[in-house]
């Protein structure tokens, strides 16, 4: 089976459009935190910047869609697409019109009177129970918006949705755009002859999740450290007693299907071995380290013996992939073992190797300890990374114009 990467190369780029004077349907990735009606993380905003430039710089009229949150076919207020509208007004330093709806009478209205150069947002995509479904009505409408369409929303590119599978069909011609194109470029570069030592690691909440990718990887990797929540359930798997911690329980056995992929490759696996515990949460000021978990603590982090240990797995490397969190990093007390470990990957582009971060809670935890622009890349996926880094054929890649 052909790679995503392959799938892209016999596929339109924005390059290959000709969008003076026509419209732009733009597919992008902009589901973005909001707090107190203002976007906190600018990252997947200043992430399609290059892609909206070429479009008016090439005298298009743009009309970008997204969706926010989860609304389940409904119309909250709180997922509404207004946060983001006036964030990417502050990043573009540009006029972006936001549409009332995304389909309907008034927005087509509203469209047919862009002029080049405008920029217009619709609403919240998932307000409509046609985005998730692929309801065939709902991307026919969609695609009567503009002359062109283009795909930029990596981090939804592995959803077989109306905006990324509906659409493409339907319109002149579907391309991808620069942030797809970057995306798919430097994830496969983990997969396409990665260079050596080449170390994986994988944090977070959940081994069910990261399974498929991680056993894809296992043939390249030289070595696997293993942190976050998805460690106490592989740790439960070799006997450890993990305490109160967050176990995956359906998903012991999973452990040991990756710990025996990770053997069966020769692939040298890294665990903890000291630990921040805590009772809960809100007793995180009282945190400490510990080698042996008591039966009515916690772990939120791994320790200091944990970070020097991984950290120096990790300085040799000539190519480093990161995903997930090695604890809660939102708290201050919680976050030393992934601002630790974030920092010796960022030394290994700083020496010019390659750093990968995969996208989600990793990104944020890379963004929150300022080391964004220290890696080589960081994904604004989740999902679609993992889908990828698995092997699959992402299905908005599939759906965009052949060559």
């Amino acid at each position: 089976m052909p790679s995503s990467a392959e799938v892209l190369a016999g596929k339109l780029r924005i390059d290959d459009l000709e969008p003076q004077g026509r419209r732009v349907l733009l597919r992008a990735d902009l589901n973005l935190p909001v707090q107190d009606g203002v976007v906190t993380d600018m990252t997947r905003v200043t992430a399609m910047l290059p892609t909206l430039r070429t479009l008016l710089a090439a005298g298009a009229a743009v009309v970008v869609m997204s969706h926010r949150g989860r609304p389940n076919g409904e119309t909250p207020e709180e997922f509404s697409m207004a946060p983001v509208a006036e964030a990417m007004r502050l990043v573009l330093g540009h006029e972006v019109i936001l549409l009332e709806d995304c389909i309907g009478d008034k927005v087509e209205t509203a469209v047919q009177a862009l002029v080049p150069g405008d920029v217009a947002l619709l609403e919240n995509l998932r307000c409509h129970p046609g985005e998730t479904a692929n309801d065939a009505e709902f991307a026919c409408r969609l695609a009567s918006l503009a002359d062109l369409y283009v795909d930029d929303a990596f981090g939804a590119v592995h959803r077989a949705h109306a905006s990324i599978i509906g659409v493409p069909p339907l319109v002149e011609v579907a391309a991808a755009g620069h942030l797809l194109e970057l995306e798919v470029q430097m994830l496969s570069r983990c997969l396409d002859e990665p260079a050596k030592p080449f170390v994986l690691v994988a944090g977070g909440a959940k081994v069910s999740d990261k399974l498929d990718a991680l056993a894809n990887l296992m043939p390249l990797v030289d070595r696997l450290i293993i942190g976050g929540a998805m460690a106490n359930t592989v740790l439960t798997y070799q006997g450890i007693d993990m305490g109160n911690s967050r176990i995956e329980e359906d998903a012991i056995e999973l452990a040991a299907v990756l710990l025996e992929c990770a053997e069966l490759n020769g692939v040298e696996i890294l665990l903890p071995y000291d630990f921040v515990v805590a009772a809960d949460l809100g007793d995180a000021a009282s945190a400490r380290v510990v080698r042996q978990i008591p039966a009515t603590t916690m772990v939120f982090d791994i320790g200091p013996e944990s970070i020097e240990r991984f950290a120096s797995a990790i300085a040799d490397a000539q190519t480093v992939l990161w995903n997930g969190p090695m604890g809660v990093f939102e708290i201050d007390e919680l976050a030393g073992g992934t601002q630790g470990i974030g920092s010796a990957i960022a030394d290994v582009a700083g020496r010019g190797g390659i750093s990968i971060v995969g996208g989600g809670d990793t990104a944020a935890a890379v963004s929150a300890a300022g080391l964004s622009s220290s890696m080589t890349h960081v994904s604004t996926g989740g999902g679609a990374t993992l889908d990828l880094l698995s092997g699959s054929v992402l299905p908005g890649i599939v759906a965009l114009t052949d060559r």
